[in-house]
């Protein structure tokens, strides 16, 4: 719409810019032809070829009528029209300044275009040219609306062409992914989009982040299916031992000394059977934030050192060298002192149990701002690539460890809860056949207190 009003003012001032020209123009031809004449008024006339240039310029298909008047306004001379029936024209209309007006004094009350120029001589008006045109004739754009019609409707096909385009190509692997999520919700993880025919990089994102989604759904899912089997024989095999222990004790299977072992055995069964279930009740109560964790400035160094002395005495019976790397300076970091201690000893316990034959574990202390570190380094066996992605995931068993080391698979998700809580972070920083190593993260106090 403003395209519209927009063409049809510049196009209207145009043509009276024009037609004001050329009334100008022939004005001036007649006066020449006047001074020729010595003044003979016979000799006004209106230049044909002129008019058809005008008419031509200015695209109209009907041509304007042309009066040639006196100085009074009384009419000496007409084109071919019949616009106008009168002899003179009024003297107010030709007396007025402005040289474009609109004028309303026919018949019909049709309103019309008047453009005037004076026939002027040696300073003497001695007439006028007089052109009308009718208002909706001067005022017609057919072409110009024919053009920006065909310009609207081009740009419309070219608009719904590109959308169309665009839409498949996004509707497509939308749709896929619609149905490969189907397929997820009745049980099959097995489904897999191709990232290669997805050029634009949102929906190549979506398709391989879908990928990635269905990939860890289907690991969970079993590592869920081999939780249930996991646990269940976790639990059952010690409530079993128990069970045929205590009937044996009650049936006199067995008397005396051998009785009093199988009850101790019983005991020691029943005290790992409620390990076990401590450490599950435990890590439900922290996975639901219903577990504080309160934390202080502590002193790095001397702590890891005092829990690895602790660790080699109580829970090195086989003597693994143990190999202790303090900071040159003290490190001061916030920590909960009783939750660095579950999360060193369950470190410390898993470098030991990847130590197969003669080997070694190192602790080593770094400051690395803004954290300090404590890696735990073994020579062990190594994680396979398989599992590295996996051994935080709460209830996973490596296959190495999952018949040497009976337990719910809880210790590292449960190491990596607690350093989060206190504002660290657990991570693997590398391994390999030739040995493992973890890096436990610190928030560090930068001062200490008052």
């Amino acid at each position: 719409m403003l395209s519209v009003v927009w063409i049809r003012h510049t196009t209207l001032e145009n043509r009276l810019d024009v037609s004001e020209f050329l009334a100008a123009e022939l004005a001036g031809r007649i006066a020449g032809s006047q001074q020729g004449s010595e003044g003979r008024t016979s000799a006004a006339y209106l230049d044909q070829d002129m008019l058809d240039a005008r008419d031509e310029l200015m695209k109209m298909e009907s041509p304007p009528s042309i009066f040639i008047t006196d100085a009074g306004g009384t009419i000496l001379s007409e084109g071919e029209q019949d616009l106008y029936e009168e002899n003179a024209f009024p003297s107010s209309v030709l007396e007025k300044n402005s040289d474009v007006q609109t004028f309303s004094g026919l018949k019909n009350d049709m309103l019309v275009y008047l453009i005037k120029k004076p026939i002027v001589v040696d300073d003497v008006t001695f007439g006028w040219v007089v052109m009308l045109q009718p208002e909706d004739e001067f005022a017609d754009l057919n072409d110009e609306y024919r053009l920006l019609a065909l310009l609207i409707i081009g740009s419309g096909l070219l608009g719904w062409a590109a959308i169309y385009i665009l839409s498949r190509r996004l509707s497509r692997p939308i749709s896929a992914a619609a149905a490969a999520a189907k397929e997820i919700r009745n049980g099959n993880y097995g489904v897999s989009l191709i990232p290669s025919k997805a050029k634009e990089q949102e929906v190549y994102d979506l398709v391989t982040s879908f990928n990635d989604m269905a990939v860890r759904l289907e690991q969970l899912e079993a590592i869920r299916a081999e939780l249930l089997a996991g646990v269940t024989h976790e639990l059952k095999t010690p409530v079993t031992s128990i069970s045929g222990l205590l009937q044996a004790v009650k049936d006199d299977v067995v008397t005396g000394d051998e009785a009093k072992e199988f009850i101790r055995i019983s005991l020691s069964e029943t005290e790992r059977m409620q390990t076990m279930i401590n450490d599950l009740l435990e890590f439900n109560t922290f996975a639901a934030n219903a577990l504080p964790v309160s934390t202080a400035p502590h002193e790095l160094n001397e702590l890891t050192k005092r829990i690895v002395h602790e660790w080699n005495l109580a829970r090195n019976p086989e003597g693994i060298p143990v190999h202790f790397q303090a900071y040159l300076h003290d490190l001061l970091v916030l920590m909960d002192p009783d939750r660095f201690r579950q999360i060193m000893m369950n470190l410390l316990n898993n470098a030991a149990h990847a130590i197969e034959e003669k080997g070694q574990m190192t602790i080593t202390v770094r400051n690395e701002d803004p954290c300090a570190l404590v890696d735990v380094s073994d020579t062990g066996i190594g994680i396979p690539d398989s599992e590295q992605t996996l051994i935080f995931e709460r209830f996973y068993r490596g296959e190495n460890k999952k018949y040497k080391v009976r337990g719910l698979g809880l210790g590292l998700p449960f190491s990596q809860l607690l350093a989060r809580a206190m504002g660290g972070d657990l991570e693997l920083k590398e391994t390999s056949p030739l040995g493992t190593t973890f890096t436990l993260k610190m928030k560090k106090q930068n001062r200490p207190p008052k």
